[in-house]
């Protein structure tokens, strides 16, 4: 589950602080899959990991569309993000971090 691999989550206001833009901006960004956020305590959150500097990871827009692509809901999808790969040898958002885009792309390819 996605909260035993995020030990602090950031709030919108957060990360709009640290990307230099607005709340609403940060929630445009969630709406075309730029970032993501999880509810937690009913509060939506954002794993910091998904920025990087003051920029949103780029790879994760293109991942997040290939997995609704392939039919997984957007919840489904990120948890596929969380989860142990065997393929990967790594949580494919560690892969994404880490600029491993094309294995991580590769891996979401084998659930379709």
């Amino acid at each position: 589950m996605i909260a035993d691999h995020v030990g602090n989550w950031i709030t919108l206001d957060q990360a709009a602080e640290q990307l230099g833009v607005s709340t609403s901006k940060v929630r445009r960004l969630i709406e075309e899959h730029i970032l993501f956020s999880v509810k937690v305590e009913k509060r939506p959150m954002i794993p910091p990991e998904i920025i990087v500097g003051n920029e949103p990871l780029s790879s994760i827009r293109g991942t997040m569309l290939q997995l609704l692509d392939l039919g997984l809901t957007e919840s489904e999808a990120i948890e596929w993000l969380y989860e142990e790969n065997d393929t990967l040898g790594e949580l494919p958002i560690s892969a994404l971090v880490k600029g491993h885009k094309a294995p991580v792309r590769r891996a979401a390819q084998a659930l379709g």
